[in-house]
């Protein structure tokens, strides 16, 4: 994908692509198991390839996780899209500002890249990433942990720097074991987000996928003809056999059914087009409703009083138990109430667990690999502080409409003229001569 976005940029393209690019490593090496020589060798080789390219290159380590604030997880605004006059003026800034990179590379044939890391990860973080993985039971959801820290990493630093468009390079083989994958894992509402061209759910950064049309073979062939230079670094899933995670199963069986029928990769990647992004029920109207707090995509779950399969399964799991309770002072001492059944359950129980707080703000899908995370202390700071400004939101939310009067609690009534109504407030006030 770098090779094709820089033969887009040169002069000889007939297409020429109008937009000024940078490239983001992300070193997932602790996460992996590697030695710190054998990383330092790994960003010496990325570093070189960075360097033969040209463009601004970000080099951060996985480990920043640690160290990012809690707006990530938050969809900002988009900007509105602008005019014709406005596109105009963009074309003619960008090629202003690309006659003066032109420049500058002329009067600097070494060029400094200052965006590159600073400094190596402190031993503290890479303690604390290699802690967080190692509590992880399963490979499944180490590799979907492993993949929602890299989004907010790479998410981060887009903001950072000012990017508007993340460009991944999944390729039409990775999507489709992707879509299995998700189907397999519960996240089968977050398909058109997960593999489609565009992702907007971040909100101001869109992640868009210009390599799906391509297969794994193409991609290979590409890269062997016209000499691309490559750099392979291990995965969570190196050497693990096929029945470890969900990933490598489902990556086995596309590949496998591909080789005996090559238009199995295909076919399910034509299937992905045709899903579309659609809103819950509800949630069309008005705002989309509240994100889950991992992968930042619309709540699909329902509540514990809802008359679906989830909602018993939530239900299920509170407490059978509860202490007994007078029934004089059942009124009074109660603090059950009518419309806090959303994600509240009874007597405000995420008070008393961190971590149903944080599960109640999931996915189907988050939730059930949180289920193979047996302590929340390990996660990021950012995650844990998110998931608690939430929750007093959502408690402050609760006891503002508590206090709020009733449409109906006065006597009052919808379409009532002030005639009436001052009618109403008369009988009630002969109704109760003491007030």
């Amino acid at each position: 994908m770098l090779w094709q976005v820089l033969e887009g940029l040169s002069q000889d393209s007939a297409k020429r692509l109008r937009f000024v690019p940078g490239v983001v490593f992300a070193d997932e090496g602790a996460a992996c198991g590697q030695s710190p020589e054998d990383r330092a060798k790994t960003l010496a080789e990325v570093k070189l390839v960075l360097q033969t390219v040209g463009f601004p290159w970000h080099i951060v380590a996985l480990e920043e996780v640690f160290s990012l604030p809690p707006s990530v997880l938050r969809c900002s605004a988009r900007e509105p899209v602008g005019t014709e006059g406005a596109y105009k003026a963009a074309v003619d800034s960008f090629l202003q500002q690309h006659h003066a990179l032109g420049e500058e590379k002329q009067s600097r044939p070494c060029p400094q890249h200052p965006q590159g890391r600073a400094g190596l990860p402190t031993a503290s973080q890479t303690e604390a990433l290699s802690r967080l993985f190692n509590s992880v039971k399963t490979l499944t959801a180490k590799e979907e942990l492993l993949q929602t820290l890299r989004t907010h990493l790479i998410l981060h630093v887009a903001r950072t720097h000012g990017y508007s468009k993340v460009m991944t390079g999944d390729s039409c083989t990775r999507l489709a074991v992707k879509l299995m994958t998700s189907l397999a894992l519960g996240r089968g509402a977050f398909l058109a987000w997960d593999t489609g061209f565009s992702d907007e759910r971040h909100g101001d950064v869109v992640v868009v996928r210009p390599m799906r049309e391509h297969t794994l073979k193409e991609v290979a062939f590409y890269n062997r003809l016209f000499a691309v230079p490559s750099v392979f670094t291990p995965a969570v899933d190196t050497k693990a056999p096929e029945k470890a995670s969900i990933h490598r199963l489902m990556e086995a069986f596309i590949l496998r059914l591909q080789a005996q029928f090559p238009s199995t990769v295909s076919t399910v990647y034509r299937t992905s087009e045709k899903l579309v992004k659609a809103p819950r029920d509800g949630c069309a109207a008005g705002s989309p409703g509240p994100r889950c707090l991992l992968c930042m995509c619309v709540l699909d779950v329902d509540t514990a009083d809802s008359a679906t399969a989830f909602g018993a399964q939530t239900s299920s799991q509170l407490p059978q138990t509860q202490p007994p309770v007078a029934e004089a002072e059942a009124p009074t001492v109660s603090r059950c109430r009518s419309g806090m059944g959303r994600a509240q359950h009874c007597c405000r129980m995420e008070e008393d667990d961190p971590r149903a707080r944080v599960i109640e703000q999931l996915c189907y899908g988050c939730r059930v690999n949180m289920k193979d995370l047996p302590s929340l202390d390990p996660l990021p700071p950012y995650i844990l502080a998110e998931a608690q400004l939430r929750s007093q939101r959502a408690e402050a939310e609760q006891e503002i409409q508590e206090c709020l009067p009733e449409a109906h609690e006065d006597g009052a009534r919808p379409g009532a003229t002030s005639a009436e109504q001052e009618g109403a407030d008369g009988r009630v006030a002969c109704d109760h001569p003491f007030v």
